[in-house]
C-alpha cells in the first residue's frame, strides 16, 4: 500500500480538520412539567418520556 512520503505539519492537518466542530445539543421542553430536557431522553425533574413515566423519582 502506498505511504506517505514526509510527514504532514499540525498545520496543515488541523486546517483539515476545521469542519469537525463540537456542537452543542438541542434543549427541549419537557410537556409534562415544562422543565428544560435533553431531546430524547427521559426529563431528569419529573421522569417522564412520551407521556409515560419511565423513572421514578424520590
Amino acid at each position: 500500500m502506498p505511504n506517505p512520503k514526509r510527514k504532514f505539519s499540525k498545520t496543515r492537518r488541523d486546517k483539515r480538520r476545521t469542519h469537525y466542530k463540537a456542537t452543542p445539543e438541542k434543549a427541549h421542553v419537557c410537556p409534562q412539567c415544562g422543565a428544560v430536557k435533553l431531546a430524547h431522553r427521559a426529563c431528569p425533574e419529573c421522569g417522564y418520556y412520551n407521556g409515560r413515566k419511565v423513572v421514578a423519582k424520590v
